[in-house]
């Protein structure tokens, strides 16, 4: 078989094949030259985890740092190394981006076109099941919106995605578009060497604080043995993770209260939080921000950064024009808002000749595609951990397999042909880079096993321990 990317998702998919399917051949193909996905695709200052360690780490291997949230070269660290004690490296074939898989049902055989670096000529791979571990947004450009008169601005303006070593900011009045997880990382960095850093913002986003360490976890971890400190400590978190999601759902106006009490108590009762730090929307519409140590709020007090919430007019000669009549002057600016989602790595797909409208289709447990045989796909969690769903994913992938070798099937599709199924979107996460390419992406129904539910226990029963043979899986 094949695995695209090798990011979190696709070593979690390696490690799981060499663990519950010894005797499967596999390759693991990477667009890039290195890997780690995300975290090595960003190097914008400050860049690290937006979820603790204890759950963004594999099951399989336990996360030992002392710090729960974790810097990107510490990220890096940690899956080289996971890499290296799996050897896994072998198994990767750097700069060869997938461009085209092509499935026959004659065959039972993906066909991928697949396009290497330096080389003018495509490669050709089969592979009976292919694995799509390529992350969910666009690795070649982020978002940014069209802004009125930019190409008047003197100075540079940088998207995060695209940032480089040499980008200087030292002793430069710099403007952060966006509040969501890179602004509020980015503030208190840059906020270190810029001569002033100014968060600018369209509506505020919900942000709270907590440690970059966790003492219960380093205390086990010093006096446990260490799968045992880990599972601790995984299941403590994600127990933390569900209840604070629960309540949020169940009790919106006390959650935000609480989110807004806490700010309230770091930046002191002068300022502005109710303009600031108060959304309109509900907790967890959209993903809570997490800054550890208070850094963001440690920058605002001391003048370091600073908080605009309004909307832009214009782009002039040294700044940005606001429509309440304020001119924010800059020396550059950075466009944090946002990445362009985009499933399946860009792959272009095709089944028996035809290209399926995505969609249109129905995600079976979040983890294939109605009428698309012999695929999975690898999306974690809006409302925790990533590596959480993906190690679940590719479980369930494994136990797909064996159960195919043991019958000696070769095709494996998911068929909807209920026709009382409601259909819904693929989520209710109303986050802009979410509901900007939402019609790209498939449908959920409102029943198991079609269901979404954004709920690790819920899919820890019916993923890993749930039934591999059903109405809905089509077997030849």
């Amino acid at each position: 078989m094949i695995i695209v990317g090798a990011g979190i998702s696709g070593i979690s998919a390696a490690r799981h094949l060499q663990i519950d399917c010894p005797n499967k051949t596999f390759a693991i193909l990477e667009g890039r030259q290195n890997i780690g996905g995300t975290w090595d695709l960003f190097k914008y200052p400050g860049i690290r985890s937006d979820s603790d360690m204890y759950t963004l780490g594999f099951r399989f291997r336990p996360w030992t740092s002392t710090k729960a949230i974790a810097d990107g070269p510490s990220i890096m660290k940690y899956l080289n190394e996971s890499v290296d004690e799996y050897g896994l490296k072998e198994k990767i074939h750097f700069g060869q981006k997938v461009k085209k898989a092509s499935w026959s049902t004659e065959k039972a055989l993906w066909t991928l076109e697949v396009n290497v670096e330096g080389s003018a000529a495509p490669v050709v791979y089969t592979c009976n099941f292919l694995s799509v571990c390529a992350g969910y947004y666009n690795y070649d450009a982020g978002y940014t919106p069209e802004f009125n008169g930019i190409e008047n601005f003197k100075g540079p303006v940088v998207h995060p995605q695209k940032w480089t070593p040499d980008i200087d900011y030292n002793n430069k009045r710099v403007v952060v578009i966006g509040s969501g997880a890179t602004a509020v990382t980015l503030v208190p960095e840059l906020a270190k060497k810029a001569a002033h850093v100014t968060m600018l913002q369209r509506s505020p986003t919900y942000i709270f604080s907590r440690p970059d360490e966790d003492k219960l976890a380093n205390w086990m971890n010093r006096n446990l043995p260490a799968g045992m400190a880990y599972t601790i400590t995984r299941w403590k978190n994600v127990s933390l993770g569900l209840l604070f999601y629960s309540l949020s759902r169940k009790y919106p106006d006390f959650i935000k209260g609480l989110l807004i009490k806490g700010i309230k108590k770091e930046l002191g009762e002068d300022f502005d939080v109710e303009k600031h730090f108060s959304p309109t929307y509900k907790p967890w519409d959209q993903r809570v921000c997490l800054v550890p140590n208070g850094d963001l709020f440690q920058a605002i007090k001391s003048g370091a950064a600073s908080v605009v919430t309004d909307h832009i007019d214009t782009f002039t000669e040294h700044g940005i024009q606001l429509k309440s009549g304020e001119l924010l002057e800059a020396d550059m600016i950075v466009t944090a808002t946002g990445l362009n989602v985009q499933l399946l790595g860009g792959i272009e797909l095709m089944v028996d000749g035809k290209v399926p409208d995505v969609g249109n289709t129905v995600s079976y447990k979040s983890i294939m595609f109605s009428d698309i045989p012999n695929l999975t796909m690898a999306f974690g969690y809006t409302n925790a951990s990533w590596t959480l769903k993906v190690d679940l994913t590719n479980q369930y992938m494994c136990r797909l397999l064996n159960y195919m070798d043991a019958k000696k099937w070769r095709i494996c599709t998911p068929r909807q042909k209920d026709p009382t199924l409601q259909l819904h979107p693929f989520t209710d996460f109303s986050a802009g880079y979410i509901q900007r390419k939402l019609h790209n992406l498939p449908k959920q129904g409102n029943k198991k096993p079609w269901l979404l539910k954004q709920n690790y226990l819920f899919d820890l029963m019916n993923i890993r321990h749930g039934e591999i043979v059903n109405e809905v899986l089509e077997f030849s």
